[in-house]
Parts: C-alpha cells; structure tokens; sequence
C-alpha cells in the first residue's frame, strides 16, 4: 500500500528536493454538519485567492463523497482512491481547474475512502510532500463531522476555518467539533465564517454564540473570519458548474469572497513545523534550513 510504505519513509520528500521552495500557506475548510455551504466555501475562496494572483489547489478531502469536480464541471481521470489502491501518483491526479487552479479529486460513492485507516490518512497527507508543483496556498476541503480523515486533516493544516450557519444543529456541531480537535488533538485556534447569512449582523451574532459556549469550556481562540451573505446568484452558479466568484463576480457572494481571500493573504504563514502532520513539512524545514543557513 502507498500510505503504508510513505509512513515507513516519512523524509524520503526532503531528500528528492533540490531547490529551496517557499512554504506553503494550508487551510483547511470544514464544518461540523453537512449542509452548511462548505464546499462552495472552499471552491470560492480558492478560485478568489487565484485571481488574486495566487499559486492555489484545491484537495477535495471529503474521500468517499467528492463533489468539487462536480461543482466545477470537471471530468478527472484518476482521484484518491486511485493512489491509495497504487494506481496512479498523487500528481497524476491533478486536473486544471478555472483560472489556473490546481484540483485534487477525490471518490464520490467509495465507502471505504470514507472510513480509511489513520495510517492510510497520515500516508496519503505525506504524499503531498513529493509534489513538484510550485504553490502559495493549499485549500483542503475537509468532509464534515468527526471522522478520522477530517481529524487527520485538520491536524495537518495551518488554519481551521468552521463554516457555519444559523441552524441550531450546525451551531451544536460546530463546537463539537472544536471541542473534540481542542481536547483529544490540542488545536487550539480556530477561525470562524457565517454562512448564508442574511446580513452581517446576523454573522457576528452567529459568532457571538459560539464563542460564548468556547469562553466558557474550552481552552480555545477563536476568530471571524467574516460572513458570506445568502445569494441566489450562488445558486444558480453551482446550477451552471461554476463558483459564483467567476460566473457573477458582482454578485454580493462573489464579492464576499474576495474580501475573505484578501484577509488570508495577511495570516502569518508559521516559520516552523507545529509537531503534526503538517502538508509540505519537507518544504518548510527546507525553506527554514536554507534561509538559516544564509544569514550572517
């Protein structure tokens, strides 16, 4: 198996590279409930960040029910299940997406990508080491819930964002998802985003209810991230396949999104390895090596 011979060699990455690569800004984007917008969170921000001039792909990570590719109208060859059963590369894999984005599918309707093992999870998460692809940014749309494939990729990320929006059982959810990566995982900062809301008010109070709860049981930081408003431009966009940041990018989703992007611009991009499975760890400590080794 690829996982299984990739955890037995965990630096083989480092030792391939040859040329000193900047890190790699990797955010996950998940949610406690499906639902709640996630996914059209995820295809819309990286496609802004894209315009944005941006190196961005996208890595479907909800294994066994992709629907990125769906949402974009792409027709991939290979997906995840394809590298996990030894069939292909991980960057055989990689379709073009609009505007340059680099897509990862992954297995719509496989019942066993949804329940691999944590060796299996942490082997596929080290494969992304062995890229050659030159990137900025690395958007991971997780699956929602608590399995072990959104915990594994959580863990492996630099930012959380929560998507969420003003449903009691997304808001319950959400902090059970916060408290299970806190207490079980030691994540401690998350980052917060309203969706469909119906004003920006409606955002922050959303927000409020949740940190509440947090402030009072958990050891955690949360942030806003800021709202994404209810668009019926949004709908129609994912009726025509196509993130609503491109197919109506007046819209007031579509300009909601730029907005997010150029806030994640400014997040710090940390200057060592966490102590998890961070994606790209090779590069990092490279990048760190070799920009250590060149001062006086």
């Amino acid at each position: 198996m690829l996982a299984s011979r990739l955890i037995v060699d965990q630096a083989a990455g480092l030792r391939k590279m040859t040329s000193t690569q900047q890190p790699v800004r990797v955010i996950a984007v998940t949610s406690g409930k499906g639902g709640v917008g996630k996914t059209n969170v995820s295809v819309n921000l990286s496609l802004a960040m894209t315009e944005a001039g941006k190196r961005v792909m996208l890595l479907d990570a909800d294994l066994g029910l992709a629907n990125v590719d769906v949402m974009l109208g792409l027709h991939p060859k290979y997906n995840l299940s394809h590298v996990i059963d030894g069939l292909c590369s991980l960057e055989e894999t990689l379709v073009e997406g609009p505007g340059g984005l680099k897509v990862v599918p992954a297995a719509s309707g496989v019942r066993r990508m949804g329940s691999l093992t944590p060796a299996e999870n942490a082997g596929l998460i080290q494969a992304f080491s062995e890229l050659s692809t030159d990137l900025d940014v690395l958007v991971v749309d997780t699956a929602a819930g608590i399995s072990d494939s959104v915990v594994s990729f959580t863990r492996a990320s630099h930012e959380v964002v929560v998507v969420v929006c003003d449903e009691p059982a997304s808001i319950t959810d959400a902090y059970a998802l916060i408290k299970l990566l806190s207490k079980e995982y030691n994540l401690f900062r998350f980052r917060i985003l309203a969706n469909m809301t119906h004003s920006a008010q409606e955002g922050r109070e959303l927000f409020r209810k949740i940190s509440r709860v947090t402030d009072q049981y958990l050891d955690v930081m949360l942030e806003y991230m800021g709202t994404v408003p209810y668009d019926e431009y949004l709908r129609k966009a994912v009726q025509r396949q196509k993130a609503v940041v491109q197919a109506y990018p007046r819209s007031r989703a579509a300009q909601a999104f730029k907005n997010l992007a150029r806030k994640a611009e400014n997040w710090r991009i940390p200057d060592q390895a966490g102590g998890h499975l961070e994606f790209f760890v090779e590069r990092l400590i490279r990048y760190t090596s070799a920009a250590g080794e060149a001062m006086p």
